[in-house]
């Protein structure tokens, strides 16, 4: 899966908060200062180029849903991360934030224990 620029995944992030919608839609979702309008509709064409999202026109307009759900970009994106930084090893990982003091000996234990005693699906 292609890796979005971090444009493509704030707009991303609206479609998905917003759902299916138009680009002022989107727009309205956007941290300040937002992009112009027409910089929005040039990235959400790529996303639909790219096969992120896909379109129904209405009208004189098009109305723009997302084709990959958050859960199922999320996943694919840190498989990605995971194997092109940490040899594929999330063990590599965790190691790494908490050699960087990025994670707590507490919530590794809360780490460890979701692995243990995972939830039912």
């Amino acid at each position: 899966m292609e890796k979005l620029s971090k444009q493509e995944e704030e707009a991303m992030l609206a479609v998905w908060q917003f759902g299916p919608g138009f680009i002022k839609d989107f727009l309205e979702l956007l941290a300040e200062p937002k992009p112009p309008y027409t910089t929005l509709a040039s990235t959400i064409k790529n996303l639909e180029r790219k096969g992120f999202i896909k379109s129904e026109k209405m009208g004189n307009s098009f109305r723009y849903a997302p084709s990959i759900q958050e859960e199922e970009y999320k996943k694919k994106f840190m498989s990605g991360f995971v194997s092109d930084y940490f040899q594929n090893s999330y063990k590599n990982l965790v190691t790494f934030f908490a050699n960087e003091n990025k994670i707590s000996a507490k919530e590794l234990k809360e780490i460890l224990n979701l692995i243990e005693n995972p939830k039912s699906k």
